[in-house]
């Protein structure tokens, strides 16, 4: 593994999911090989690139419970040189059955450690809407992490929690995790504190905040329905466009 990130925000409806989805299908499209592990129970990553959850025979819960091999999870995509470990029906469960498990929250870095197949130039972990189990296990087993954050007026108020998880994470449980960036989503300049709200996360983050910005777009929101990224539903799309600017943005931050 190259790189391993983290998508994560406790927060729903803040565009891991989306992020998830259309970054590593840029990165796709320019030539690095990808791998998206989809550990929200929701399984919206799953659904969103045209895989059905009730179908899954072996996915993320099975490197959770049963200790199965990574390779053995991962399906290919109708994307060239994006892949996927999906979620399944039985994932709801997970956080449940973790608690009796030893090492619980350094499951996942073992499962890593473990893999010898053909190795990602990236690896995705779109994570659930919550600081549990399953999201410490993507922190601990991840070198980045990468925070979608809406512009909206709640916007700071979970980052600060997020932000003190990721100390504690760093200080506890992987002291190698860095952070990616934040990257600003949802963001509708005609909107007065939309701007303001980009300008403060800009101000107090700096450099971390990621240079490009992910617009609301109707096409982001239709593509999921077809089981396909945004670029493969619209590529000339605001959104499809928005995401390719920030593949290309992460490669040159290396």
């Amino acid at each position: 593994m190259r790189r391993v990130v983290a998508i994560a925000n406790q927060k729903g409806g803040v565009g891991k999911t989306t992020t998830s989805i259309n970054l590593a299908a840029s990165l796709a499209t320019l030539d690095k090989r990808v791998l998206l592990l989809d550990i929200d129970p929701q399984g919206n990553a799953t659904t969103g690139l045209g895989i059905d959850k009730s179908q899954v025979e072996q996915g993320s819960y099975d490197l959770f419970i049963n200790q199965a091999p990574l390779e053995n999870t991962i399906l290919p995509t109708t994307c060239e040189g994006l892949f996927i470990v999906p979620a399944s029906m039985d994932l709801a469960g997970a956080e449940v059955e973790l608690v009796g498990v030893d090492g619980r929250e350094k499951v996942l870095e073992k499962v890593f450690s473990d893999y010898a197949a053909e190795p990602f130039d990236y690896v995705f972990i779109d994570c659930p809407p919550a600081l549990n189990l399953i999201t410490l296990n993507a922190l601990a087993a991840s070198d980045r992490v990468m925070i979608t954050l809406q512009a909206e007026f709640y916007a700071m108020e979970g980052l600060t929690q997020l932000m003190d998880t990721i100390r504690r994470v760093r200080a506890n449980l992987n002291p190698y995790l860095n952070m990616d960036g934040i990257l600003l989503t949802m963001v509708d300049r005609r909107n007065r504190l939309c701007v303001q709200v980009e300008e403060e996360v800009r101000s107090y983050f700096g450099s971390q905040v990621y240079e490009h910005c992910i617009p609301r777009n109707v096409r982001l929101s239709e593509a999921p329905s077809f089981g396909i990224p945004a670029m493969y539903h619209d590529i000339r799309s605001t959104g499809a466009q928005a995401y390719l600017q920030v593949a290309q943005e992460m490669i040159r931050r290396g």
